[in-house]
């Protein structure tokens, strides 16, 4: 039975804790809930690196940061945080988006106390089947946020769409971001390349990406932002912003997500990865020219309200071999990216800048 024995329940928690992409997809699902359902209240924690994320948020959202790896570590935290938000938030409801062992335990304690309980379905046997190397089953799977919305359908909370942008129908302030850039002229062209992703079989050849950069610097009224994260990309895309002109870095400080959100909703086009930044570009209303190695759209993860004729990719029998690009290639020579030539991208930010 769908809901509480027929009830909507009036105050649900919703948890997920862990994989920025994920918690970043989770966005226009639960403002969406959240605005088909005004008189209930909702609670989400999420890790407290990704609470800024929840920016323009509805009046009965609220978004807890919940340190796990530390004041709620182990299982006797994880009681210790159930504790807390049942005493500060009486929740009578709780959906599970994550299902990993501290999720679970929540589950657990909320279903002793008679608490019921949603989980995501996270179909992990389709999943199996499509990234398998042989005998793949070549289907495209429930993308990650219609799995979010089937389980608060299944708490009696369906979820109709009820988000265009973190900005509404606006864009970001240009105060916001004032530290990095003037406010985008009327005849500039605006150009976001995120090069980076967590593991290989995701990542298009660097070198590459760079002669990318080489060649759209050179566009008239052009400007581009390279975004990124850690040490090593840092000094890759500072490097790039001496030898090209009109390239501005946002890795090499720590600016926050509501700055480079703000920034975002401001570009006309997006270059990145099957990663985080191509879900920010999308929570803002952005244009994405995803690229696609290892994975493959079919898993799921196809940035929100993107066009399929954005997508970059190869055709061959053996993508997609891993949901997250972290295994190994079988052929192992990464020709899923390696084989991309450049001209198919810029072509791409060609007709997205000139639409």
């Amino acid at each position: 039975m769908n809901g509480i024995k027929g009830k909507r329940p009036e105050s649900v928690l919703v948890a997920r804790l862990s994989a920025l992409s994920d918690i970043i997809v989770s966005i226009p699902v639960i403002y969406s809930v959240c605005r088909c359902h005004p008189d209930t209240r909702f609670t989400f924690i999420t890790k407290p690196a990704t609470q800024p994320l929840f920016i323009n948020a509805p009046e009965n959202l609220t978004v807890v940061g919940v340190d796990i790896k530390d004041r709620y570590r182990g299982i006797t935290g994880i009681r210790k945080l159930f504790t807390e938000l049942r005493k500060d938030y009486r929740f009578d409801a709780f959906i599970d988006l994550n299902d990993v062992w501290r999720t679970r335990i929540l589950a657990f304690l909320c279903r002793i106390n008679r608490i019921p309980v949603r989980k995501i379905n996270s179909g992990h046997s389709h999943k199996r089947a499509l990234t398998r190397k042989h005998n793949k089953v070549m289907l495209p799977l429930f993308s990650q946020r219609a799995r979010y919305r089937e389980a608060f359908y299944r708490m009696g909370l369906p979820v109709e769409e009820r988000f265009t942008s973190l900005f509404g129908n606006s864009k970001g302030n240009p105060e916001t971001f004032a530290a990095v850039s003037a406010p985008k002229r009327e005849e500039e062209h605006w150009i976001g390349i995120a090069p980076f992703a967590k593991y290989r079989g995701k990542v298009y050849p660097i070198e590459m990406t760079e002669k990318i950069v080489s060649e759209i610097s050179q566009w008239e009224n052009t400007r581009i932002f390279l975004f990124g994260g850690g040490d090593e990309e840092c000094t890759t895309l500072d490097s790039w912003t001496k030898k090209y002109p009109h390239c501005t870095s946002l890795a090499d400080k720590r600016y926050g997500f509501p700055l480079e959100l703000a920034l975002l909703s401001h570009l006309d086009v997006m270059v990145s990865m099957d990663s985080a930044n191509m879900h920010l570009a999308s929570t803002v209303g952005v244009p994405v020219i995803s690229i696609w190695g290892a994975t493959h759209p079919y898993c799921g993860f196809k940035g929100w309200n993107q066009s399929g004729n954005n997508m970059v990719q190869l055709s061959m029998v053996c993508r997609p071999c891993s949901m997250f690009g972290d295994r190994p290639c079988h052929r192992g020579d990464y020709l899923c990216l390696t084989g991309i030539p450049t001209q198919a991208i810029t072509d791409k930010i060609k007709q997205s800048i000139n639409a």
